[in-house]
């Protein structure tokens, strides 16, 4: 079978990768062409753009670059027509993806979308164009289910949420071993976690470095996205206590005393390691003035959402300064207070459903082509 998947961020490249591996234990015989990254790259097929191609955050920098996003829609089509696909997969990136999906349902291909669009939060007409041009649904998040087919009576599968899968399968990290190759002390960690794109980076990393004086007893330590050099990230670090290491976030999270980490799925990722975390996002002024108005959640990390709770203290805006950050990671640190993170983060694991998101998945999309055949 010929399956083309569309995911356009480095999580959507995470979790397309597991689900291309579920595939082929499913179709040994699977053609891959895909948008996506290294990671789905070195699974097999075919990459046709990488997501650093893609990626655009916050509403003003997606109207600064409408021309390229409206190039390479057309691109896609016809990529897609070429290739002909028994089946294209989209993995979150609404935007890019539910316009696809509608030229793609008058063309007569079946659409399959893994990891819903948050439609739940804001933009929740989308609900229209998903029941017109969506085939079948995979979501990951317990309360998606309800809200699809409760809210809206539209069928989808539960399949639990691939981070677990990821987690729980990669190779333990020997601390010791860590440490030393990678110039660490023995001093505990604070995680930095600043996003994965320039503006992201640019907006955060400062802000959540002014702390590193005031913490001589621990050390800190950069998460570095793959997507981006460390040439970057340089222009920010100006201590000796600040650290970097490039796409090891798994395995500094697996180390790490606390975490500071950008709004999106690294707060979960932390969660899933056990970390106490502060939950930090700061976008454009114009960005954050549209989005406070179009966006009704009460929380806006993931971890808070699915507890439906505060269970990680969230500084958004105007709150992410130096002084709330200091007041926020010392209750992090406090023995009393950590007890509660690890209590909540068991609680959230529960309820995200267990292991076996990419292969449900797989299984339900192979067997649906097959009747269809």
């Amino acid at each position: 079978m010929k399956y083309y998947i569309i995911s356009g961020e480095a999580s959507g490249d995470l979790h397309g990768s597991n689900l291309m591996k579920a595939l082929l234990h499913e179709d040994v015989n699977a053609d891959f062409r895909f948008w996506g990254g290294d990671l789905m790259e070195a699974v097999g097929g075919t990459l046709v753009k990488h997501y650093r191609e893609l990626a655009f955050m916050g509403f003003a920098e997606v109207i600064m670059n409408l021309r390229t996003i409206t190039k390479n829609l057309s691109f896609c089509k016809k990529d897609i027509e070429a290739f002909n696909p028994d089946v294209i997969i989209y993995i979150d990136y609404p935007g890019f993806n539910l316009r696809i999906a509608k030229w793609a349902r008058q063309k007569g291909y079946k659409n399959h979308y893994y990891i819903s669009p948050q439609i739940w939060a804001w933009k929740e007409n989308r609900i229209k164009a998903i029941k017109k041009d969506i085939d079948e649904m995979y979501v990951i998040l317990p309360f998606e289910k309800s809200f699809y087919e409760d809210k809206h009576k539209f069928p989808v599968h539960f399949v639990g949420h691939p981070l677990i899968d990821a987690i729980s399968d990669r190779q333990q990290v020997d601390e010791y071993e860590f440490r030393t190759e990678n110039g660490l002390s023995e001093k505990p960690i604070i995680a930095l976690l600043p996003g994965s794109r320039k503006q992201e980076i640019t907006k955060m990393l400062s802000v959540m470095l002014s702390l590193v004086d005031d913490y001589n007893n621990y050390q800190f330590v950069i998460a570095g996205a793959p997507s981006q050099d460390f040439s970057f990230y340089k222009q920010f670090i100006k201590k000796t206590n600040v650290h970097f290491l490039s796409n090891k976030t798994y395995d500094l999270l697996s180390v790490s005393t606390a975490a500071l980490v950008t709004s999106g799925t690294a707060t979960l990722e932390t969660a899933l390691f056990k970390v106490p975390q502060v939950v930090c996002y700061k976008g454009s002024w114009l960005s954050y003035q549209i989005g406070k108005r179009v966006v009704n959640l009460d929380y806006i990390s993931l971890v808070n959402l699915i507890l439906n709770k505060e269970a990680v203290a969230e500084l958004i805006q105007g709150d992410f300064n130096t002084k709330r950050l200091k007041k926020e990671l010392n209750t992090v640190l406090d023995t009393y207070e950590r007890t509660k993170f690890f209590i909540n983060y068991y609680d959230l694991e529960k309820d995200l459903g267990g292991k076996g998101a990419s292969e449900n998945t797989a299984k339900l999309i192979y067997n649906f082509i097959n009747t269809k055949v």
